[in-house]
């Protein structure tokens, strides 16, 4: 059977996300939680459903990104849709501007995405909330007939109007800062609270709101000394658990090595999930052969979508050289599915006239891809490097945390244990044979 290259080239687009609740979507689908540490998506979903059912819940969930964290939480929202709640998700990069964000902005994301999504319900006219947006348009010099407009829309103009103007923006937050107990009240009593109530009438069992990407704030400084990180997700985390329904937030991955990380467990009732890396390799260095099985399947399965597991593997002679070629891939890319998927879209053009996919072309991406990552690392952290891969493990301090910000290091859990290793893209660097 001959494989359709130019439709397996865009299946592995690594900027596309899998929708489990999309048919098609759906046969690309690979469950990697028996070689991530755990179900973690399962544990997500018991908190809202099992232990939290008739009360409000806030939920942390981190990793590289491009590990899979989007992909999983669309999984977690069909999982929850399936039990009876209505959930609202949506990625925050559409509505913030990353590198200034303040907790009045994310407030008001989520409010605009709440209402987008029930327009269809009657929760009736939100007075409170009106006449504080009417004022914040008017400071803005963005008129509406707020008796006219739907509140989404409003939302969506002044949140656009700030995102495009750095100035407009402190002036946003510089009035909307010290309202914010009046802001998250309007959000609960006239949003939030009239919307459960309708969507319990239509036997539902509640509200979620999932905020992906979150964990793309930049780690800049705030204009009085705070990492902007640590302000959102430490400094305003009672704002973040205050809205009355169920929330699962995105954080960076950064907090979890910061110095600041205990101020952050302390400040909310669970602690962040972690969504590892697949793992290819054992801590001794050894082969996972789980992990890289699911990564085969995951390659395969974008190439056959058609075709049963043990039907795939017949194929991999008609897309590759060898079988080895396609475990190297898996083995060299650490688990990261997004550099994976990268890593084979590259392959796939240099290779498409071919045929077939070959192993001379892979290694040579590789050492292209090695030597774009090594431009970027300095002495010290050749020195921190050797260090992780000698003894499996990273502190708290700023060194490690650009390492892992920068996908030089991976973090592996194992039965629950977690480990680091460098990215194996790394291995063969003429400076860790110094």
């Amino acid at each position: 059977m001959s494989v359709d290259l130019l439709k397996f080239l865009k299946a592995t687009n690594p900027g596309q996300t899998i929708n489990i609740a999309n048919s098609e979507d759906r046969k690309y689908y690979i469950d990697f939680s028996t070689v991530r540490g755990g179900t973690i998506i399962e544990e997500l979903k018991d908190n809202i459903t099992l232990f939290s059912v008739n009360e409000p819940s806030c939920n942390l969930l981190t990793g590289h990104i491009g590990c899979g964290k989007s992909t999983e939480l669309l999984l977690l929202k069909a999982k929850l849709e399936e039990e009876g709640f209505h959930v609202v998700y949506f990625e925050s990069t559409e509505d913030l501007e990353m590198a200034d964000v303040d907790i009045a902005d994310v407030l008001l994301a989520i409010a605009r995405r709440i209402s987008q999504s029930l327009e269809d319900i009657a929760i009736g006219e939100p007075k409170g909330l009106n006449k504080l947006l009417k004022r914040t348009a008017e400071l803005l010099q963005t008129e509406y007939d707020w008796s006219e407009v739907e509140l989404g829309f409003g939302i969506g103009k002044i949140t656009a109007k700030a995102r495009a103007d750095s100035g407009l923006r402190q002036r946003l937050n510089q009035y909307l800062g010290p309202k914010r107990p009046e802001l998250l009240d309007a959000i609960n009593q006239e949003l939030i609270e009239p919307a459960i109530a309708q969507l319990q009438k239509q036997h539902k069992k509640g509200l979620v709101v999932i905020v992906d990407n979150l964990d793309r704030i930049d780690g800049t400084t705030k204009s009085w000394g705070r990492p902007q990180q640590e302000y959102i997700f430490i400094d305003q985390a009672e704002y973040l658990q205050k809205l009355n329904c169920h929330l699962v937030y995105t954080i960076p991955l950064a907090l979890k090595f910061a110095g600041t990380y205990g101020q952050l467990v302390q400040r909310y009732q669970e602690e962040p999930k972690v969504l590892p890396m697949v793992q290819v390799k054992q801590i001794d260095g050894s082969d996972c052969e789980a992990g890289i099985a699911l990564l085969r399947q995951m390659v395969l399965a974008r190439a056959l979508p058609e075709m049963d597991e043990q039907e795939r593997l017949k194929q991999i002679n008609e897309i590759f050289d060898h079988p080895d070629s396609l475990d190297r891939l898996c083995r060299v890319t650490g688990g990261h599915v997004r550099d994976l998927l990268r890593l084979l879209m590259s392959w796939l053009r240099k290779d498409f006239k071919k045929g077939k996919l070959t192993r001379e072309t892979l290694e040579s991406l590789i050492r292209s891809r090695r030597n774009e990552m090594t431009l970027q690392i300095d002495d010290q952290e050749w020195a921190l490097l050797r260090q992780v891969r000698q003894k499996k493990k990273v502190s708290g301090d700023d060194g490690y945390q650009k390492l892992i910000h920068s996908r030089l290091v991976f973090e592996y859990r194992d039965r629950e244990e977690s480990w680091f290793d460098i990215n194996p893209i790394l291995a063969d660097a003429k400076e860790f044979r110094i």
